[in-house]
């Protein structure tokens, strides 16, 4: 037994890691690519509602809501992954997530083109990010999941919000 988890240890980011990452995650389409937040990280999915521009912030960040008497910034992820802008419509919703900040859990909406299902994503479908290079915003991606012939880009939302957003927001 111990030989098996001095193995497991030592695998490190490959089959231990995946295994960390399986569980049910929230998909959603930016554009034709399919996308992947886990599912305790998702508050809420509401519609795009009247956002408030919040001057001197970088251009993805829209602005703030009120929901229910909370200020909750909220960013386009299109703009946040530098695809370009798109017209909101019947489809586009605001995933509301829970990211951690230096002074605690933040909420934040995301601006998605459309919301697909949940999914129960086992290991055996997540194989580790690809090697882009020195690009740091790889570190966005928890790893790559082929489900139903598809694949979905599993995100750490912690990083994609990052400290960009929270420092923006945070008292």
């Amino acid at each position: 037994m111990e030989a098996a988890e001095t193995t497991e240890v030592r695998l490190g980011h490959g089959e231990r890691g995946m295994q960390e990452l399986a569980g049910k995650y929230l998909t959603f389409s930016l554009g034709h690519e399919d996308y992947g937040v886990g599912i305790l990280k998702v508050r809420e999915i509401i519609g795009v509602m009247e956002i408030t521009a919040v001057p001197h912030t970088p251009s993805y960040i829209k602005g703030v809501i009120n929901l229910r008497g909370r200020v909750i910034p909220v960013l386009d992820l299109r703009l946040k992954f530098d695809m370009p802008a798109k017209e909101y419509d019947e489809r586009t919703c605001v995933i509301v997530v829970e990211v951690q900040g230096g002074n605690g859990a933040i909420q934040v909406g995301m601006v998605v083109d459309s919301v697909s299902e949940v999914l129960n994503i086992g290991a055996a479908e997540i194989e580790p990010p690809p090697s882009l290079g020195a690009s740091s915003d790889g570190d966005n991606i928890l790893g790559m999941a082929k489900v139903k012939g598809e694949v979905k880009i599993l995100l750490d939302i912690d990083r994609v919000v990052g400290d960009g957003v929270l420092k923006q927001f945070e008292a």
